[in-house]
């Protein structure tokens, strides 16, 4: 019975022991745990429950006596509360405002096709009386980011939605179509789908405007001279090209009337800016509103909110007051 207990009792014992143990670090980044029993010239003896290994010098790089090592931590269970990840979940990248979905990092690159068929159906064709141009959905309640010189001097304005269905796209179109801000300066508008039974648009998210690099590869999807959902792909010229005051993105994307008003992307299918004009006489020399002052826009919308009864401006300009002529009662 003495010899049974004794066997039942050293595991015990052991653990109990290597609850407080030396620790040798080797080189190999690696460590033993245990308890030292000799330490000679050219090794060291460590008990470490179940046998005794003895440890060349040359191998050891610092001893450490006396440190408690920690039992190994149970994983915690699951929470019952912890939700299936989602779409707002997925987007760990990406910082949601109310209004639009800006990226706060770069998605990683991938195939302009891949892209094209994923963010495609967000591009919407623009129509009015006097021509048409392009834009694209911020967000899911049907707002869309175009010129503002595709609609100026128009309130009869229908987008040409491109749906996909079953694999294919349907086209259709919305005729209720609200103005909601504008900036000639800017060169940008702000219209609204309300069409009663329209859906859930697809939406773009805005890139993040520092990451952006001359030389980085870019595309524009729009509708130059009415070819709805063409796709043209160039380089970055620069960032920076100063035309009338204002600062644009310069790019070798093919850009051509009916383009206006559409998405500029980098290739992690972000919109780095909303293409705007070409030069005529010259080939790869189309230009961008950059991202950053489309969203000053959307953020100070409220200060560029289109007034009905002046449809030409954004603003309401009223007339000032005469003045009063003076009576005079000796007359």
């Amino acid at each position: 019975m003495l010899n049974l207990r004794t066997v039942v009792m050293l595991p015990l014992i052991c653990g109990a022991g290597l609850a407080f143990a030396d620790t040798l670090q080797l080189k190999d980044q690696a460590a033993i745990s245990g308890k030292i029993l000799s330490e000679k010239r050219d090794s060291v003896a460590v008990d470490v429950g179940y046998t005794v290994l003895v440890v060349p010098r040359d191998n050891i790089t610092k001893i450490s006596r006396g440190e408690e090592i920690e039992p190994p931590k149970k994983p915690a269970a699951p929470s019952k509360n912890i939700k299936p990840a989602t779409t707002e979940t997925k987007l760990a990248t990406e910082s949601r405002s109310n209004f639009y979905v800006a990226a706060t990092k770069p998605a990683p690159e991938r195939n302009v096709r891949d892209l094209v068929n994923q963010f495609g159906e967000a591009v919407v064709q623009v129509r009015t009386p006097g021509g048409l141009g392009s834009g694209f959905f911020i967000n899911d309640d049907g707002f869309l980011i175009t010129n503002f010189h595709v609609i100026e001097s128009e309130t009869q304005i229908s987008v040409e939605v491109y749906l996909q269905k079953n694999g294919q796209l349907e086209r259709r179109t919305c005729k209720q179509v609200r103005i909601v801000a504008l900036n000639k300066f800017a060169d940008l508008a702000l219209l609204k789908v309300e069409d009663k039974d329209a859906p859930k648009f697809k939406h773009l998210t805005f890139g993040v405007p520092d990451a952006l690099a001359v030389g980085e590869r870019v595309f524009a999807i729009g509708s130059p001279l009415g070819l709805e959902r063409t796709v043209t792909e160039g380089i970055l010229s620069t960032k920076t090209r100063q035309m009338a005051g204002e600062l644009y993105l310069q790019t070798t994307a093919q850009i051509n009337p009916g383009n206006s008003g559409g998405p500029l992307f980098n290739l992690g299918g972000e919109v780095v800016g909303v293409t705007n004009m070409k030069i005529t006489f010259g080939e790869g020399l189309g230009f961008a509103i950059p991202v950053e002052a489309v969203r000053y826009f959307l953020d100070h919308r409220d200060a560029f909110t289109y007034a009905t009864d002046n449809p030409s401006n954004p603003y309401r300009y009223l007339q000032p007051p005469s003045r009063t002529k003076q009576t005079s009662a000796e007359q």
